[in-house]
């Protein structure tokens, strides 16, 4: 048996973004390679990203029920589906792909609902297929050493937690003028209830859990649509308690005018702090109670074997978005070769319905939101 696995992709046509990544980041170490797909509803465009993705003509197909029932004909078929969808379709392609035998890698959310995202885990309860999540910033070197180090009590009990994420390619109405991905993001019935608390929120969410270990026990969320005409939240702030009692915060936006993608992640214990940011994701800045600062580079001998792990070039080299991406793939790879369906680093259904609670419960929280207003008279 070859130990290169195939793939079969739904969605990723022309205009899609993420799933040229999938595509790059999966194909990266010569361990998946992308066999067929089914890119678009519109089965010229399918056809079309088939061309550009150079797989076989006849292995670009109009909908991923005709891939699933032809590629199921052939021995070369593909071993597990990526799925790259807007958000509404996860939850059919998902069961669709496991009823076929596949096992399965979606970009996140796991699905459009919390009723669909219980039902999925439920489906998946007794299966011997892997389903994975991709929360790409999992995949980064550096989160990887920032985990190992909590872990091994490095900074001491979490004390607190701020995370955030500043994007400003919605501060205008994108979504009006033509812009595809505006465009499902904004649509409640493609996106789900949660506008940008689904899209980047939920990385704030999970990477808060995902370094510290801890859980998330309580929020309370102002979720806000500051352009007019939205129905979805452009902007949220949350406070947070993790469940060792620490307090939190996730400020996330995609109106913060100007800002790119301004993830940043901050921790602090009783013996110390860190500090990583994705402009610059080969360092994690290490705070020490005594006053020193500590930088650890990605690539560099004296990380964690996580790290190290994650890590394909020496220090000094940039490593990104595709090659977080392509941990990930990594990490399907060996699990299914291995049979091990739950690797610890691995993102699967469970954070998936934890993802979908968190977003459920701040929208619902935040419509029942009351200020105080400041008051100057004793």
């Amino acid at each position: 048996m070859s130990d290169v696995l195939r793939m079969g992709m739904v969605g990723g046509g022309p205009g899609s973004f993420i799933g040229p990544v999938h595509r790059r980041a999966a194909e990266l170490d010569g361990r998946l390679r992308l066999v067929a797909g089914a890119f678009s509803r519109d089965p010229a465009l399918s056809a079309e990203a088939g061309r550009l993705y150079g797989i076989a003509p006849d292995r670009a197909y109009p909908d991923y029920r005709t891939m699933f029932a032809e590629e199921a004909k052939r021995e070369d078929g593909p071993d597990l589906i990526t799925i790259v969808t807007p958000n509404d379709t996860h939850f059919a392609i998902a069961c669709d792909a496991i009823d076929a035998g596949y096992h399965v890698v979606c970009d996140k959310p796991a699905t459009a609902t919390m009723e669909e995202a219980l039902a999925l885990e439920r489906k998946l309860e007794g299966q011997d297929r892997l389903y994975a999540l991709t929360f790409t910033y999992t995949g980064y070197p550096m989160l990887r050493e920032a985990r190992a180090l909590i872990a091994d009590g490095a900074i001491g009990p979490v004390r607190k937690v701020v995370v955030e994420y500043f994007q400003g390619w919605l501060a205008q109405a994108a979504e009006n003028n033509g812009n595809k991905q505006a465009e499902w993001r904004a649509d409640p019935k493609r996106s789900g209830i949660g506008g940008c608390i689904g899209d980047i929120g939920v990385h704030a969410f999970n990477l808060a859990e995902f370094v510290t270990g801890l859980r998330i026990a309580a929020i309370n969320a102002d979720l806000v649509r500051v352009v007019g005409g939205r129905q979805l939240d452009d902007d949220c702030t949350i406070l947070m308690r993790m469940d060792n009692g620490a307090p939190g915060l996730i400020a996330a936006s995609q109106i913060a005018t100007g800002e790119r993608n301004g993830l940043r992640l901050r921790i602090w214990g009783d013996k110390g702090g860190l500090d990583w940011c994705h402009e610059q994701p080969g360092r994690l800045v290490h705070l020490r109670d005594d006053g020193r600062t500590e930088i650890r580079h990605a690539g560099g001998p004296d990380l964690t074997s996580q790290a190290i792990a994650a890590s394909r070039l020496p220090p000094g080299h940039p490593e990104g978005f595709i090659e977080a991406l392509a941990n990930i793939y990594a990490d399907v790879h060996r699990a299914i070769r291995t049979g091990r369906q739950r690797p610890d680093l691995l993102q699967g259904i469970a954070e998936g319905v934890r993802s979908m609670a968190f977003v459920d419960t701040a929208v619902r929280q935040s419509a029942s939101l009351e200020w105080t207003p400041i008051c100057e008279a004793p």
